[in-house]
């Protein structure tokens, strides 16, 4: 079984707590409205948001992807982290196994903050993942940040 580990960091001039409530605790309901072209919506199945939450996510027309089902794995509202682990859904494109996530959010001299974010993916059998399907889900999830992150700064009330 292939292994496959990436990462990226991206500064915010949203504080550590701002944009982890705003990423992380109200993720279900503000991604569709500030990132609408790729997620419809996010239902919880199972958990009341903490370890053990299983989540499913209904993503827009606009990407190559329907679904996905996720567990999270620790969440530490304290220190601004959170890791979760997609299991299900056409999003693992039929040759990862799961794909692990690790976020984080640090605080920055400039009052902001450093969003961390590490992936391991575990690929089925002989199957492995190319440089440029790494590429587009970073570039997808950075899109993300951003998006939620320019909503937040648009919407202050949202936190």
């Amino acid at each position: 079984m292939a292994v496959v580990t990436t990462e990226f960091e991206i500064t915010s001039s949203l504080s550590p707590s701002n944009i982890f409530k705003a990423f992380v605790i109200d993720f279900d309901t503000i991604a569709p409205k500030a990132e609408p072209e790729t997620y419809k919506f996010i239902n919880t199945i199972k958990g009341d948001g903490g370890v053990g939450t299983i989540k499913s996510i209904t993503y827009s027309d606009g990407i190559p992807f329907t679904s996905s089902k996720h567990k999270i794995d620790a969440i530490d509202s304290n220190n601004f982290s959170i890791s979760y682990t997609i299991f299900e859904g056409d999003v693992l494109m039929g040759i990862i196994e799961s794909g692990t996530h690790h976020l984080k959010f640090l605080p920055s001299a400039d009052g902001g903050s450093v969003y961390k974010h590490s992936m391991v993916f575990k690929c089925k059998g002989d199957a492995k993942l190319t440089d440029e399907n790494v590429s587009l889900m970073k570039e997808g999830l950075k899109k993300t940040f951003k998006a939620i992150e320019t909503y937040v700064i648009s919407h202050p009330e949202a936190c």
